[in-house]
């Protein structure tokens, strides 16, 4: 990818503490926590090769900004920007959460379920804070994308705006709003291949480990589902870069040593459900992940089976290229117009594994309980799931990275009633990196 951007909302402020909101104002400043954090993160980021960082000029993000330019032997430099600046809340700024549910109902639930259709009257004229800070996220990408090709970028900004700076970037729709979760001092990382408009890859969604969050907790006490989605670890093919789709190739030692590893990270999470494709190397991966969970019993499911590659199984991509000349470039690039041969298309990937998911949600978060599961697949699975989620299409797959051995977090508050919070993509802290560094593999 030419350009990879690094994301981090600001560490914790006076106003996130009292449940204040916050917006544009500039009064609220970091706690002693949110400048503990910041270090931490600066800590994790201080090793890389970052060419610049960017930051909202309100004084809670700047400062967090300073404090991570602090940990690196050479700076980068520090440059603020009008279009990080936070959603604008005018009628709500200053207030607690609490008071704004109360004074504003229809308004506060409308911000919750439906946030890009709130609108709010300022100086006589209708004002959409959500499409607006979308659309402000999107002039910052045009803005900075054009001068940054091949240099790896650091923002730090807010919670609003962050989101806004991820769904623009993927496609996601800004209805989507509230189905991201931003911690603070958290990590994100897309990767662009080129300037606006070109393809962007989420490579993770809010990292905390650095912080000693290995996962970030639920908005509610009252959770009803929290289902961990996690890619299988790595096998011998995933090594080479041999295709596998239905081909039932077990884990080799790395793969063994990352299913660990996930196990160890999972181990004191109360896990009381287990869900896998029934083939060998995810099967595998959920049965170590559960030695630490001996009462749960492994739900298999054949729809969670990974995509058939048909004719490309076992084949390397110089030898699918010599086969199938231009097919597999069609794969990269416009992946929902491909048929493999004698295989399947990402559409009966999609419609199986998407049927099966809310199946399975729909079955486990049926009970008066908080219930935690592990879901364990495939690649090509968890992409369309995760893009499902996300509200993107078959032909957003791309855009969507799973590492060998990485953990998704996703919440369903009341279950299927209301929308999936997506709390984390791709963590990948437990196998010792901020960065994915899992073979790139094939399917």
């Amino acid at each position: 990818m030419a350009t990879r951007v690094i994301i981090v909302r600001h560490g914790q402020s006076t106003y996130n503490a009292e449940r204040r909101i916050q917006g544009r104002s500039d009064l609220s400043v970091l706690t002693d926590k949110g400048k503990a954090d910041a270090q931490k993160v600066g800590q994790t980021l201080g090793s890389l090769a970052i060419d610049k960082i960017y930051c909202s000029p309100l004084r809670r993000a700047k400062e967090t900004a300073q404090i991570i330019q602090a940990s690196f032997a050479q700076p980068p430099a520090l440059v603020p920007s009008e279009n990080l600046l936070e959603v604008n809340l005018p009628l709500w700024e200053k207030m607690t959460k609490e008071d704004v549910a109360n004074q504003y109902p229809a308004e506060y639930r409308l911000w919750h379920e439906a946030p890009d259709q709130l609108a709010m009257t300022v100086d006589g004229a209708e004002y959409y804070p959500v499409a607006a800070l979308y659309a402000q996220a999107q002039r910052f990408w045009q803005d900075v994308l054009a001068d940054a090709a091949g240099q790896t970028l650091l923002i730090v900004a807010h919670n609003g705006i962050n989101r806004c700076l991820l769904m623009s970037a993927i496609g996601m729709p800004a209805s989507h709003y509230q189905r991201l979760q931003q911690s603070n001092c958290n990590i994100n990382v897309l990767n662009f291949s080129g300037g606006w408009g070109d393809p962007v890859q989420l490579e993770s969604l809010n990292q905390t480990a650095h912080m000693g969050v290995p996962l970030p907790p639920p908005r509610k006490e009252n959770n009803r589902l929290r289902l961990l989605l996690i890619r299988h670890g790595e096998t011998q093919w995933n090594r080479e870069g041999r295709f596998q789709g239905i081909r039932d190739i077990p884990l080799n030692e790395n793969g063994k040593n990352q299913a660990q590893k996930a196990a160890e990270f999972l181990k004191n999470i109360p896990i009381n459900l287990g869900i896998s494709s029934p083939m060998a190397r995810p099967k595998e991966t959920a049965e170590i992940i559960l030695q630490y969970h001996p009462a749960v019993t492994l739900d298999l499911q054949p729809e969670l089976t990974e995509i058939c590659h048909g004719l490309w199984e076992g084949k390397l991509e110089t030898e699918i290229e010599a086969e199938y000349p231009g097919l597999l470039q069609q794969w990269k690039d416009a992946p929902a117009t491909v048929q493999m041969p004698e295989g399947e298309n990402l559409q009966q990937v999609w419609d199986r594994a998407i049927a099966c998911w809310q199946d399975r949600v729909k079955f486990y978060s049926q009970g008066d309980g908080s219930t935690v599961g592990i879901v364990v697949a495939h690649d090509a699975i968890n992409k369309v799931i995760l893009a499902y989620l996300l509200g993107l299409s078959p032909a957003h797959f791309w855009q969507i990275k799973q590492g060998n051995g990485g953990v998704s977090v996703i919440d369903y508050p009341q279950g299927l009633d209301k929308p999936p919070v997506i709390q984390a993509i791709n963590l990948m802290g437990h196998l010792g990196t901020v960065l994915d560094q899992t073979a790139a593999g094939a399917l």
